[in-house]
């Protein structure tokens, strides 16, 4: 009879419970570097109070701000072992899920926005697709923009490189390879940590977009921005598969949307805001210093040095970037050829 009673007592604890469970909220939990106040998390609080509204209240976007989770591969860490389920990332990080999602990132790849947006409308939808495949749902590509080598010493030829400590994120194979060719000392940190590399001479030189040195507050330690985009720097938003299996299907679109729409006023709004962030540093005293001619070539040589060397080690696939280098190709010749007839 006890042995009854013990299984009717745990029947009702299981019942109970289901019943207790009914109407929660799911909740997905997301981190990231981005500070509160930021122009992410205000897009991201703003899909928050969609995809609450749009479920019901049966999904809520919880967000961790300014690090508070730990950088981005403690992030992913995190997500791996079920205590975050997403969070805003860098193309480096998701590399380490994908290789190929820092496709965009080559060095000197990209010499204008129109060369991006041209391969990018042909290449954004697969490098979402291919992620996915790996166990990551994306919403879209978001552009960090062009960043650009900024130091304490004037670099006017590719001999000025020379010696400088430069930071680089953390697992940047990219960044490495070309910053070593360049006869540079590649130091890796995570991002929380470069304003204070700076400051205690760890670093003396960074490359980062515009809007990261303004945010960031790496201005406050740097004299010289060389005005030569060094790689294009982009992110994404992206929630492990296996917790947005368990919404619905109909909840799960209703944050595709969300974060889709968030992802593209991110992205849009990115190019401008680094158009201000560099006037702001100019407003700041920090001097734009044009490379010479030859101190370009060089680079360009390095570069390509750097990109054969990674397609070698297989840090990412000779096949897509090949195509990338064709469809480079094609923008190109299309630019080209709008300017023979002139612009129509």
């Amino acid at each position: 009879m006890r042995g009854h009673r013990a299984i009717a007592a745990l029947s009702w604890i299981v019942a109970l419970s289901m019943v207790a469970g009914w109407g929660q909220a799911a909740q997905l939990k997301i981190a990231t570097l981005a500070p509160e106040g930021s122009a992410w998390m205000n897009a991201v609080r703003e899909a928050a109070k969609e995809i609450e509204q749009g479920t019901s209240g049966r999904v809520q976007l919880r967000v961790y701000p300014g690090g508070t989770m730990g950088d981005e591969s403690v992030v992913l860490r995190k997500i791996r072992v079920h205590q975050l389920h997403g969070g805003m990332f860098t193309a480096g990080t998701l590399a380490s899920v994908y290789p190929d999602f820092l496709i965009y990132g080559l060095p000197l790849f990209f010499r204008s926005y129109d060369e991006v947006d041209a391969v990018r409308a042909v290449m954004d939808e697969r490098l979402m697709a291919a992620l996915a495949e790996k166990g990551f749902i994306g919403f879209g590509i978001i552009e960090g923009g062009f960043a650009y080598l900024m130091s304490n010493k004037a670099t006017r030829s590719f001999d000025d490189f020379a010696g400088q400590k430069a930071w680089i994120p953390e697992g940047d194979d990219i960044g490495r390879a070309i910053l070593e060719s360049a006869g540079v000392s590649p130091i890796p940190l995570p991002v929380p940590d470069v304003l204070t590399g700076l400051q205690t001479g760890l670093i003396d030189a960074v490359a980062g977009p515009p809007v990261a040195a303004v945010a960031l507050q790496w201005f406050t330690k740097i004299k010289y921005l060389t005005d030569m985009p060094v790689v294009y720097t982009y992110g994404c938003i992206a929630v492990s598969q296996e917790a947005f299996a368990t919404l619905t299907v109909e909840d799960q679109q209703v944050v595709r949307v969300a974060l889709g729409k968030a992802t593209r006023e991110l992205d849009r709004a990115t190019r401008q805001d680094n158009e201000r962030a560099r006037e702001a540093l100019r407003k700041q005293g920090v001097e734009f210093v044009s490379l010479s001619a030859a101190g370009a070539q060089r680079w360009q040589e390095v570069s390509a040095e750097a990109t054969q060397r990674l397609s070698r080690q297989g840090v990412f696939s000779a096949g897509l970037h090949a195509e990338l280098t064709a469809l480079l190709g094609q923008a190109r010749s299309a630019a080209a050829a709008g300017q023979g007839d002139g612009g129509k």
